[in-house]
Formats: structure tokens, sequence, C-alpha cells
């Protein structure tokens, strides 16, 4: 009984210590870049450029990548990368991911503004920087794009 006990308590100390002190504050991304990439009929594909800030005390180290971009409520784009790196404490990284846009999200995109430009697109980009085991960080960002010359429709 004593024995798995202490079992036991080594068990959670081996667990608590993978896992790693939490992330104080979330993470901050944004968009600073997109590049066109060689794309197929029936998809276009970009090379996002992701400005990660790590506000907190401790680095983010990371071995995969995702993130999915959604405007006006739908799904445009995703991409995954198995690409790594680190986030210093109190720094920031670009980091750099390819994405997918298939063709049947432009067209929905398309018909949605079918009726005319509006003034602002509500947009979101979530994702992970996943990191070994049970490190990384998630993080998603809301905000809305300024269309110029477009009239207003709300």
């Amino acid at each position: 009984m004593k024995l798995s006990k202490i079992l036991l308590a080594c068990l959670v100390m081996l667990v608590s210590a993978c896992v790693g002190p939490a992330l104080k504050e979330p993470i901050n991304v944004d968009v600073v870049g997109l590049e066109p990439m060689r794309s197929d009929a029936m998809e276009a594909r970009f090379l996002v450029k992701l400005r990660v800030q790590n506000p907190n005390d401790q680095p983010i180290n990371f071995d995969g990548l995702y993130v999915e971009l959604d405007v006006r409520g739908s799904r445009v784009a995703s991409g995954v990368s198995n690409s790594g790196g680190d986030v210093p404490r109190f720094g920031e990284t670009i980091v750099e991911i390819p994405v997918t846009v298939p063709f049947t999200a432009l067209i929905r995109q398309a018909i949605g503004l079918s009726g005319g430009m509006p003034a602002t697109l509500d947009y979101q980009v979530k994702g992970r920087l996943s990191g070994p085991l049970f490190g990384g960080a998630s993080f998603s960002r809301k905000g809305e794009l300024a269309m110029p010359g477009a009239a207003s429709n709300r």
C-alpha cells in the first residue's frame, strides 16, 4: 500500500514536470505577409507570415503549426506545417505557414458579397503552435478589415 502511494506521487510529479508551467498571458499573433504560391485550378495557395509575440517570462518551443482563417464567419483558408522554432520570452518571431484556399470557399465569399462590398469584413485567425509533449500555445484573434472605397451595407 505504501509503495503504491509512493509510485502514484512519483507519477503525478513526472506528469506535472512534463506539462511545464502554463503561460500566464495569451500570445499575440498578427498576419504580416501573404505571398502567392503555386496553385491548382480548384484551390489557391499562399505562404502566410505570422508575427508571434510572447508576453510571458518563459520561451515557447514549438515543433508544428496549425492556422485557420475565417472571414464573415466562414472558413476561407487553413494550413499546417511541421516546422519548428522558438518564441523567446518577452520576444517575438516571424513564422511562415503555407495555407490552402479551396475554390468553394472563394465562391461562398463571392456569393456573400454579391450585394455589394461592405465597409468592413470581420475576420478571425486562430491556430496553435504545438510544442513537445504537452507544450505549445493556442491563439485566436478577431478583427475587422476596412475596405477602402466600399459602400456600407450595414
